[in-house]
């Protein structure tokens, strides 16, 4: 594995949405009236406070997420993005992702946002099927969808575009299918998540069932297989890019690196001489905009993270990524070894039942590991 560099990431969290979907449990909103300029002011306070004791970092990137950020005015975006070139050093290559919905009121601001300085967008698409669509309750249908991807394919020069499968009664074939229509608006970049059914969710109060076992294992391998042969390997369980295009944000917290949440309900991580502090701000929108506003900070709780927290987490995060977990990388982010971080009696049952691969220094799940990743990870670090 080539040497990982420094990375440094900034998450700006927008809470609203035009709707909350059913499956949907994220920290969002809906909310008719929102005072963007107050909004702004409770950002640029909570950035400034950072900056502080951060400023001797180099940001790498900058993910706009939510919620449905694509519904910020794009003065906004533009005003934090200038707020953040001033109080840090960015990146040659600084990637600025936002999130968007492929509705046309959100469709024609597309070319504002790349004005206003993003340049990946992340579209929720989930689903070029009008049935599943409504089903997962979204505003759009499948054209404006098709359209979305289109249109923001002329403007950006890095797009990725979200699907879920496993919905209820979907089959092989249909989801072969939607694959293939979604590789023909020739993406570099494609999140791809089996339908979870999430407690608090609609869905979950409803009881709708997720897909069995058997049906979510077949709908990955096809997954698997399709993307790969059309030059999309996945990189990340759920996420499958050309070579480079991968979403750079995102690896820095797979790769256990740290990053500032900024907004209500967003998370942090900073660390300082191998100890590493897990950051939350409180998240309730209102709340959070009232103290970032009169104490220049939303945050609810501070706290430092123990070793084998420390451990778990980048081990959590890094063996979803097909890279694996190097143990200089390991070392470089905890000042410990990896192999003795492990209890060597289950990693040797888990390399002798094909699980994990642990060469060369670099601790990997194999492709089987990966498909049942949670159980691995539970016996490997219990």
């Amino acid at each position: 594995m080539d040497e990982i560099k420094p990375a440094f990431g900034i998450y700006i969290h927008w809470p609203f949405c035009a709707k909350k979907c059913p499956y949907c449990d994220f920290n969002s909103h809906v909310q008719d009236a929102i005072d963007h300029d107050l909004w702004l002011k409770a950002y640029l306070r909570e950035l400034r406070y950072y900056a502080a004791e951060t400023s001797d970092r180099l940001v790498t990137s900058v993910f706009f997420g939510g919620g449905t950020p694509s519904l910020m005015k794009p003065q906004v975006i533009e005003d934090i993005l200038a707020e953040i070139g001033r109080l840090w050093d960015c990146s040659e290559d600084f990637e600025i992702t936002a999130e968007a919905n492929p509705s046309s009121s959100e469709t024609r601001l597309f070319q504002d946002f790349r004005q206003a300085g993003i340049n990946r967008l992340s579209i929720g698409v989930q689903s070029f099927n009008d049935q599943a669509l409504q089903f997962l309750g979204r505003l759009h249908d499948a054209a404006e969808a098709r359209k979305a991807v289109e249109s923001a394919a002329k403007i950006f020069d890095r797009l990725s575009f979200d699907l879920i499968y496993a919905l209820p009664g979907q089959t092989p074939a249909e989801w072969q299918r939607a694959l293939g229509e979604a590789l023909t608006l020739a993406p570099d970049h494609l999140s791809l998540y089996q339908l979870t059914i999430e407690p608090g969710t609609v869905f979950h109060q409803d009881r709708v069932a997720a897909a069995d076992e058997d049906i979510g294992t077949e709908l990955y391998e096809i997954t698997q297989g399709l993307m790969d042969h059309a030059g999309l390997p996945a990189y990340e369980i759920s996420n499958h890019a050309r070579e480079t295009q991968e979403s750079r944000h995102n690896l820095v917290y797979w790769r256990g690196q740290d990053y500032l949440g900024i907004g209500p309900g967003a998370h942090g991580r900073l660390t300082r001489d191998f100890q590493t502090e897990m950051i939350q701000n409180v998240r309730e929108p209102g709340k959070w905009l009232e103290l970032a506003q009169t104490k220049g900070l939303g945050q609810h709780k501070r706290t430092p993270i123990t070793a084998e927290e420390r451990r778990d987490e980048i081990l959590l995060m890094g063996l979803r990524l097909t890279e694996g977990v190097s143990a200089d990388h390991y070392h470089t982010l905890t000042g410990t070894d990896l192999a003795s971080s492990l209890d060597q009696i289950r990693l040797q049952a888990l390399e002798n039942e094909g699980f994990i691969t642990f060469r060369d220094n670099i601790l990997k799940a194999t492709p089987a590991g990966r498909q049942r990743l949670n159980a691995v990870l539970a016996h490997l670090l219990s």
